[in-house]
């Protein structure tokens, strides 16, 4: 089967960075899809695992954590699916990416494709929606509906992938006011289109541009980008006893910071059930499903920023470079091979 791998850590301008290989067809386990992989998106992780993760004992190392696509066959033990249907799915870090014809993913973490979506507005959602939801509603323990009405949330970053998903997710299920950060006209507009209550600029002191609006501070803040060089900016914006969720990851934290204001800190990675096989693994599937009925109703869009064409090596090569020029809007997707 067609694939696309790359054999050392090497930067994205060098055309080895990743490569268009060819491999065996994969094997599904007992609760195993073997999935027809359709469409894909790329992903910041995507870039940092090929910068820093070298394959082991020479052999081809597969990236790719977001794929739509259909279930060609099933393992022993699948309940969940059937071959024929549709879905979509971030996968496990532990595993080989999706950057491929043909890809094997654990059926407790997929979920049923939305049904008004084509296969590469799908592929686009699965990682930014999970984590996105994990962070608002069990790290922030935000709660749907209007149970936190009068409270805020600050996303930095809104306009990236997960930022795209989170704004509209805390627009529309919960009673937060949203601010998002963005600092280009495209990028403000874009997130104030996905639903924000209020976009400042984080190329400036966040806690004078919050002033500046007339917010003195919130309780909430998502950080989605450069954590350690906001971090005094997000203490100040922060109401005493505020919680602070990230997700990126900063070389050091000081989190003494946080003490004067009992701030809380919350870190959202969106790999631990898959990679710990918790027993609450199956949240994301219903996770999936949940978001996949959202987006058929109308009340989430998908996140598409830009559509790269053909999954292959050059256009994947492109798609890192834009994402570690970080001015990406929304998610980059692929679709066929």
């Amino acid at each position: 089967m067609k694939a696309i791998a790359y054999y050392a850590s090497l930067p994205i301008s060098d055309a080895k960075a990743l490569q268009d290989i060819e491999l065996p067809e994969p094997m599904a386990g007992p609760r195993d899809l073997l999935v027809e992989v359709k469409a894909i998106s790329v992903n910041p992780v995507d870039t940092k695992v090929r910068q820093n993760v070298a394959p082991e004992g020479g052999a081809a190392k597969v990236l790719g954590w977001d794929v739509a696509g259909v279930v060609k066959a099933v393992g022993s033990e699948v309940t969940l699916f059937k071959a024929g249907d549709k879905v979509f799915y971030a996968g496990s870090i532990a595993r080989a990416g999706g950057n491929s014809e043909l890809h094997v993913v654990d059926e407790r973490i997929v979920g049923h494709m939305p049904k008004s979506l084509g296969f590469a507005e799908a592929a686009a959602l699965p990682l930014t929606a999970i984590t996105a939801w994990e962070l608002l509603f069990e790290r922030l323990q935000i709660g749907e509906g209007q149970t936190d009405e009068g409270q805020s949330l600050l996303i930095v970053g809104a306009a990236g992938g997960v930022g795209s998903i989170l704004t509209q997710l805390a627009k529309q299920l919960t009673g937060l006011k949203v601010i998002g950060t963005a600092s280009r006209e495209q990028t403000r507009d874009w997130v104030t289109e996905l639903g924000a209550d209020l976009v400042i600029d984080h190329s400036q002191p966040l806690s004078e541009e919050l002033k500046r609006a007339g917010i003195d501070n919130v309780t909430h803040v998502a950080s989605l980008t450069q954590t350690d060089q906001h971090l005094d900016q997000l203490v100040e914006a922060l109401a005493p006893q505020g919680k602070l969720a990230l997700i990126d990851d900063p070389k050091s934290l000081d989190v003494t910071k946080l003490k004067r204001k009992s701030l809380s800190l919350h870190w959202e990675f969106m790999y631990t059930r898959s990679l710990f096989e918790t027993p609450d693994m199956i949240e994301q599937h219903n996770l999936l499903n949940r978001v996949a009925k959202l987006i058929d109703a109308g009340t989430l869009k998908t996140t598409v920023g830009e559509h790269f064409g053909t999954i292959n090596a050059a256009n994947l090569r492109r798609a890192h470079e834009l994402l570690e020029s970080s001015k990406a809007k929304g998610k980059i997707v692929l679709e066929g091979f």
